[in-house]
């Protein structure tokens, strides 16, 4: 990870967070933006809280998955822009390790090498789009909105652009930043920006049974073949086989690897250990 190591995540339990809410269940980490009154927009401090968090996740190898959900009517308005802008409107909190470089929310949850799932339960605006592209998967209730208004504000969109650019084609993507229209939760499911569509009683559960059915499945292998995926737009057309071919046979001598054979074999669960 970039902006935490290994040792900064260390202090995790020592730290009260001003914005955020955690709690781990099982193999599950969960996140709450808890910043209702400002419709979850995030300040500097709030996306340091949310890359700690993030960060905390990876490294610790008992999370296997991480959701990521809302207080409030409003999932994330994006950035509060006076923050971002007068570091006197924001609260800093002096619990957090010191991040180590400038905090992008789009490239820590790139960082994040384990599955993750937005559970959007009201709308989403502007830069709240780096938190549910960043997710592996986004359940949605069909309530939900998805805009990106910042032209409307003499403003352009552009981490986001970023973070749309693996999903959506490129024109699509102007139309969104041009517009600046608003899209229900099944235009958000046609684009590839959702998912999952869920009924506003079941989402929570969908999500869980969900998040359940991802951690029983070989924590490592995921991790490794997330890693891989990442990795191959930085590699040649044709070096990609060769690379992925020896991702593999590294797996293959894992632990984990060893345990899914024989566990096959005794017609048994498997007991992971992500090694």
């Amino acid at each position: 990870m970039r902006f935490y190591t290994v040792e900064d995540v260390q202090a995790f339990r020592s730290v009260e967070f001003l914005f955020i809410k955690t709690s781990l269940s099982a193999h599950t980490f969960t996140i709450t933006l808890n910043r209702p009154e400002k419709r979850n927009a995030f300040t500097p401090t709030m996306a340091e809280e949310i890359t700690f968090a993030l960060a905390y996740a990876h490294f610790n190898h008992e999370i296997r998955c991480v959701v990521i959900n809302a207080e409030g009517p409003v999932f994330c308005a994006g950035a509060d822009l006076n923050a971002f802008h007068d570091a006197s409107a924001d609260r800093r909190n002096p619990a957090l390790p010191v991040i180590r470089e400038e905090v992008r929310l789009g490239d820590a949850f790139a960082d994040l090498l384990k599955p993750s799932i937005a559970q959007v339960e009201g709308p989403v605006l502007a830069g709240g789009f780096l938190i549910i592209c960043g997710c592996t998967f986004v359940f949605s209730v069909s309530e939900a909105t998805f805009s990106l208004p910042e032209v409307k504000r003499g403003i352009w969109p552009m981490q986001v652009m970023a973070s749309l650019s693996s999903m959506i084609p490129p024109r699509k993507i102007l139309e969104m930043c041009i517009t600046g229209d608003t899209y229900n939760a099944g235009e958000a499911l046609e684009l590839g920006l959702v998912t999952h569509v869920s009924k506003k009683e079941d989402i929570a559960n969908d999500v869980n049974q969900f998040a359940k059915k991802i951690s029983a499945n070989a924590p490592l292998a995921i991790q490794s073949g997330m890693s891989a995926l990442h990795q191959l737009n930085a590699i040649s057309e044709n070096e990609r086989h060769a690379f992925l071919k020896q991702q593999l046979d590294l797996l293959l001598e894992s632990e984990d690897a060893k345990e899914g054979m024989q566990a096959f074999k005794e017609k048994r669960s498997p007991n992971w250990k992500a090694k």
